[in-house]
């Protein structure tokens, strides 16, 4: 009989077992992405991770699966913007926003406002159930090789597909209005209240939160408030709110957001940090990552409160969220004719598919999938409308104008008589019976 193996051999011999097993497991994992895709994508993905995630000094598990790194606020991935190479970080606004206000707010204002806050305060995000990321980090949600594999075009991963058009309103005309007339252009199937015509330098909404049907993996839904320049076939615009993208977050769940572009999103731009240009100071917010609870209906009015807002020192164009915490901005570098101010701001949703305009239509829906409700509130609202113009004070727009460009597939309901604060409910089911 041969020699028995003793008990620290059989473990030595499974260790040696299992890790030969790993190996062949990554072998034929590697071999299989390259039968799948392409050598020269997957080449181009690995680029592209290379350059987007940064060194972590913390990682923290999300329950909801995402990775959250905290990188170090000096080695965060806006600095690989050429524009960007000897920029120094504004820490915080030169003044403070949301105390420029109060001398200027009437007793229902304070009252709305503290109610807001504390129904903002219930929405956070599930990656800080189980850390944080400390002072001089900033968190940022790790990207995995699969979102790029999946995606169309590993250059235009994270921005939006092109449009050449924005809706136009003539300034003229006014709410009250009936025969306003409107210059319409396609724009990503929008369902909008907008202004425009003079300098704005900011823009705030109380964005109620939900969780649309996106149908297919490569359509998106939006929530936002949005500030624009420039002329329509390449527009510059930045943006914040909320999105179900799957082709960018590899999943259907409902996250906060940002976006810029300075050319109506053909070769730049991006969702949240998903190539250089945001500059993030916030340690708390890790943009792109899910937000919880979401509304239901009938149930409590979840809601995130947004404010972009240009700073008159540095021209940066800040986010902040809550009324409270300053995310980041975008450098005035970044742009030609935000540089100075916007010159139009829009509230509300947006959807994009190739389905649109075919038969059947998509059934990705905007708002909650629901046509818009004044009355329950179940559908898309947007509440505390406000602009920042050349006074000192946030307040609601002179005149608006709502638009819509597939009203039987998504529509919109300005909200404005017998009410103290204008309400702007939207959305809309996409798929439907007026909307085949």
């Amino acid at each position: 009989m041969g020699k028995q193996l003793s008990w620290g051999g059989l473990i030595r011999l499974r260790g040696m077992v299992i890790i030969l097993g790993v190996a062949l497991i990554g072998y034929f994992g590697v071999l299989g992405e390259v039968n799948m895709f392409s050598k020269q994508k997957v080449l181009e993905v690995e680029r592209k991770l290379s350059q987007l995630r940064k060194p972590a000094v913390k990682s923290i598990q999300s329950e909801d699966g995402d990775t959250i790194d905290c990188i170090d606020i000096y080695k965060q991935p806006a600095f690989d913007h050429p524009a960007l190479k000897n920029h120094t970080i504004q820490m915080a606004p030169s003044y403070d926003p949301t105390k420029e206000t109060q001398s200027t707010m009437t007793k229902f204002e304070r009252l709305e406002r503290k109610r807001n806050q504390q129904s903002s305060m219930m929405v956070t995000q599930p990656w800080k159930k189980n850390g944080s990321c400390p002072q001089g980090t900033i968190p940022v949600r790790r990207i995995r090789k699969e979102y790029l594999l999946r995606a169309s075009s590993v250059e235009a991963y994270g921005r939006k597909k092109h449009s050449s058009s924005r809706p136009h309103v003539s300034h003229e005309s006014s709410t009250s209005d009936s025969n306003r007339t409107v210059n319409v252009q396609q724009a990503n199937h929008s369902a909008i209240l907008l202004t425009e015509g003079y300098r704005y330098n900011g823009a705030k909404g109380d964005i109620k939160v939900w969780t649309p049907n996106v149908d297919f993996d490569d359509d998106y839904t939006t929530s936002k408030v949005c500030l624009i320049n420039g002329p329509y076939w390449a527009f510059e615009s930045v943006e914040s709110g909320w999105a179900v993208n799957p082709s960018v977050y590899g999943d259907r769940q409902t996250r906060f957001m940002v976006y810029w572009t300075v050319d109506g999103s053909k070769k730049t731009g991006c969702f949240d940090l998903t190539c250089p240009g945001f500059v993030q100071t916030s340690h708390e917010i890790a943009l792109g990552a899910a937000i919880y609870p979401i509304s239901v209906p009938y149930g409590l009015p979840y809601e995130i409160i947004v404010y972009v807002f240009k700073d008159p020192v540095t021209s940066n164009w800040w986010v902040q969220y809550g009324e409270k915490i300053n995310i980041g901005y975008w450098p005035p570098e970044l742009f030609m004719a935000l540089r100075v101010h916007a010159e139009a701001v829009e509230w509300g949703g947006e959807v994009y598919s190739a389905r649109v305009g075919t038969n059947p239509h998509t059934k990705t829906g905007m708002g909650n999938g629901n046509f818009p409700d004044g009355i329950f509130g179940d559908s898309g609202v947007i509440k505390r409308i406000r602009i920042h113009d050349n006074s000192a004070e946030l307040k609601f727009p002179e005149w608006v104008e709502t638009y819509a460009d597939e009203f039987n597939c998504y529509d919109v309901d300005y909200v404005s008589d017998y009410l103290e604060d204008p309400e702007f409910y939207y959305g809309g089911p996409g798929h439907n019976p007026k909307c085949p």
